[in-house]
């Protein structure tokens, strides 16, 4: 079944960030194609970002930051301890927004 869980990781600010096989291969396939594969750099991202912040126009939204063979972004709107994966892509720098971690 498409909605079965494809990923789930648990971020140094102790949310645990899912996504279904369903929104994995939309977003792969078609908002971000260039993460077509890149399922490593988005759970590498979660659970080790080099920094976190809010979103600046939506308080329950966060961004996670890591450099690896580029900077990329994962954003994830969170809920409690939840979250849930809005998108991931590559960035040529940070944007703005509170810090809320640092590595």
């Amino acid at each position: 079944m498409k909605s079965e869980i494809f990923l789930s990781v648990k971020t140094p600010i102790g949310i645990e960030v899912r996504t279904t096989v369903q929104y994995w291969e939309y977003l792969a396939s078609f908002k971000h194609p260039v993460m077509r594969n890149k399922e490593d750099i988005v759970k590498s991202v979660l659970q080790m970002p080099d920094e976190i912040r809010q979103s600046k126009t939506d308080k329950e939204v966060f961004l996670y930051y890591r450099q690896s063979d580029r900077l990329y972004c994962v954003v994830v709107k969170h809920a409690g301890k939840e979250g849930f994966l809005i998108t991931a892509y590559p960035v040529d720098k940070v944007k703005e927004g509170e810090i809320v971690w640092t590595k």
